[in-house]
């Protein structure tokens, strides 16, 4: 496929694009390399009319760069890169995975880039995916607040996996994906800046989520919050925020070092999967 037979379409200001036209399992070096351009710059691609085995995936995935495996997330018997994000039709009344604001396993010390989504099996109505711009959120604060905010570290735990929530150490179903609970390891808190500098634009942003961050550095739970209740306040705003209406065939991909997601839980007696897979790890980088 020529590069020139795809088209990307800003869906709004600097925040996510839209490409039709693409074939992502025939895309030549030239358009991979354009594509992957545009996700660094509009932090979210949605890529329409796909139609992806959990195969035809990895392979486009590894394209982008090099494979990722998640810990304590049971991949696909026979896909072990692809994490199939599920929930049942008889699963009601439950959370689901992802269903509060986050950057993909933020509390690593190298934690993922790029996160792909296929769409598999989708309910009637319902199960969107939220996005926050934290680029634009952070540009749109004080200089003076910006600067503040430059200085500071946050902490940042896998605590949801750990022993606090299955004390039994079991493995089970978890908000919508296979996970391993009970580890101890994923309590450990990870400082890292709370400004990080997102390397291919050269622009900084916010790397704060609740369900990963716990405090600031070297404050308590109880100093830090109204600090990070306003960011998460901020960032939530509607300016910053655009929602996934999933069609059927969307692939999507999107950059954890430039925003956060959640999975909207409004489809209760439907089944609900997509494939997920992930490129690329990177420590953050204060902003400059």
């Amino acid at each position: 496929m020529s590069t020139a037979s795809f088209v990307v379409t800003p869906m709004s200001r600097g925040f996510v694009a839209e490409v039709s036209g693409a074939d992502v399992r025939s895309l030549d070096e030239c358009g991979v390399t354009v594509l992957r351009r545009a996700l660094d710059e509009h932090r979210v691609l949605v890529v329409r009319g796909q139609s992806l085995s959990a195969a035809d995936q990895v392979e486009f995935s590894a394209r982008l760069g090099e494979l990722y495996r998640m810990p304590y997330v049971r991949p696909l018997d026979d896909h072990p890169d692809v994490i199939a994000v599920l929930k049942e039709a008889d699963e009601v009344k439950v959370s689901t995975f992802g269903s509060w604001w986050h950057a993909d396993f933020s509390y690593l010390d190298e934690p993922p880039v790029y996160s792909v989504l296929h769409a598999v099996d989708l309910p009637p109505h319902g199960g969107d995916t939220l996005f926050a711009d934290m680029i634009g959120a952070f540009e749109a604060l004080s200089v003076s607040m910006r600067r503040v905010l430059c200085r500071l570290c946050i902490m940042h735990s896998g605590h949801i996996y750990g022993r606090r929530l299955a004390r039994d150490g079991s493995r089970g179903r978890m908000r919508g994906v296979q996970i391993s609970t009970g580890h101890e390891e994923a309590e450990i808190e990870r400082s890292h800046p709370l400004v990080r500098q997102h390397e291919p634009t050269g622009r900084q942003a916010l790397f704060a989520n609740p369900t990963y961050c716990t405090r600031l550095a070297n404050m308590s739970v109880e100093d830090s919050k109204s600090l990070l209740d306003f960011l998460y306040a901020h960032c939530g705003r509607p300016e910053f925020t655009w929602r996934q209406v999933w069609r059927e065939g969307d692939l999507l991909l999107w950059d954890n070092r430039a925003v956060t997601h959640l999975a909207v839980n409004d489809y209760d007696g439907h089944r609900r999967l997509l494939h997920r897979t992930t490129v690329c790890s990177e420590k953050p980088v204060a902003a400059r």
